[in-house]
């Protein structure tokens, strides 16, 4: 008789986040703890991360934070050398640290800007992601066939393209190919990938627009749920895709956004 999986059960699993101490990265973290997984959370805020460890283990969770600036390639390997000297191992990553563009328009965006972006949200989710791909293949290559899970976070400005922020935009559509190059090469290696695509959420890169009144009436009809997301709102779909459950889903980009992109 074929043994079926325990959906969602990630009891032993071991998850990284960046960008886990506030916001999506926070929900994704609440939602692996609740289903019995340990979590290891990445920012560059000690205070925050500690904050953060805390919510945690109020839950009931097991985690620990770790200091990065995933821009910093030889930071990113170090955060990864760290997590599995603490933990033993990293069964699923969650790239999800970013930053806004803030250029006054896009013939006035600098260079220094431009880089300022690409350093963290193209650069650092490659080191994130390669660093990943790494770990589980060598687990794979050494026979452990439980696989491994990566997700980063996009945006639906990689498809709609976002004013004065043509620097954010494109990194969010370059990770997506990137995630899909990912799930190709290593799929053979017991590897998934995927990304989450956020719709507006209440996080601290949008606490200017949800400041801005004529923004808040343009944007909110827009939405079918008629609210702004939480952080809480990317718990499922983080134990979804770091579980057993999501065992042939991989190459997919997943969107939690309230209806916001379909209407």
């Amino acid at each position: 008789m074929t043994t079926l999986p325990k959906f969602f059960d990630l009891a032993d699993h071991v998850a990284l986040i960046t960008g886990g101490n506030s916001g999506i990265g926070l929900g994704f973290a609440k939602g692996l703890v609740q289903c019995g997984a340990t979590v290891a959370i990445c920012g560059t805020n000690a205070e925050k991360n500690t904050a953060a460890v805390e919510e945690l283990t109020a839950l009931g969770g097991r985690a620990a934070s770790f200091v990065c600036d995933v821009g910093d390639e030889a930071a990113v390997i170090a955060l990864f050398d760290a997590t599995i000297e603490h933990f033993g191992r990293i069964d699923s990553v969650f790239a999800n640290a970013g930053v806004n563009g803030r250029a006054r328009s896009f013939v006035e965006m600098s260079t220094e800007e431009w880089h300022r972006v690409m350093r963290v949200n193209l650069d650092g989710v490659f080191y994130t992601c390669r660093q990943a791909a790494r770990h589980m293949k060598e687990r794979f290559d050494g026979g452990d066939t439980a696989g491994g899970s990566i997700v980063v976070t996009t945006s639906g400005s990689a498809y709609y393209g976002q004013a004065r922020g043509q620097n954010y935009a494109s990194s969010k559509g370059a990770v997506i190919s990137l995630m899909k190059a990912i799930a190709v090469e290593h799929a053979r290696h017991g590897v998934r990938c995927n990304a989450v695509l956020p719709g507006w959420t209440e996080t601290e890169l949008t606490v200017a627009p949800f400041s801005w009144d004529k923004f808040v009436a343009a944007a909110m009809p827009r939405v079918p749920a008629r609210r702004w997301g939480v952080g809480d709102d990317f718990g499922g779909i983080a134990a979804y895709l770091a579980s057993p459950a999501s065992a042939y889903h991989t190459g997919d980009v997943i969107t939690i956004d309230g209806g916001y992109h379909s209407f």
